[in-house]
C-alpha cells in the first residue's frame, strides 16, 4: 500500500524558501539578497504545487 502525501499547507513553501534564502544569505553575509532568494523560491514552489495540485483535480 503506497502511503498518500499530506498536501502542504498555503504559504508553508514560501516559509521554506525564505528560510533557505536565509541560511544563503548569511552565509553569503548579504542578508538582503538572501532574503530575495528565497522569496522567489518559495513563490515559485508554492505555484508549482497549486498548478500540480489543479491537475490532479482536473484527471
Amino acid at each position: 500500500m503506497a502511503k498518500e502525501k499530506k498536501p502542504l499547507h498555503p504559504g508553508q513553501g514560501l516559509a521554506i524558501g525564505l528560510a533557505i534564502g536565509l541560511s544563503f544569505g548569511v552565509a553569503m553575509d548579504n542578508i538582503p539578497i538572501g532574503l530575495c532568494i528565497g522569496l522567489a523560491l518559495g513563490t515559485a514552489y508554492d505555484g508549482h504545487n497549486k498548478n500540480r495540485n489543479k491537475d490532479k483535480e482536473e484527471k
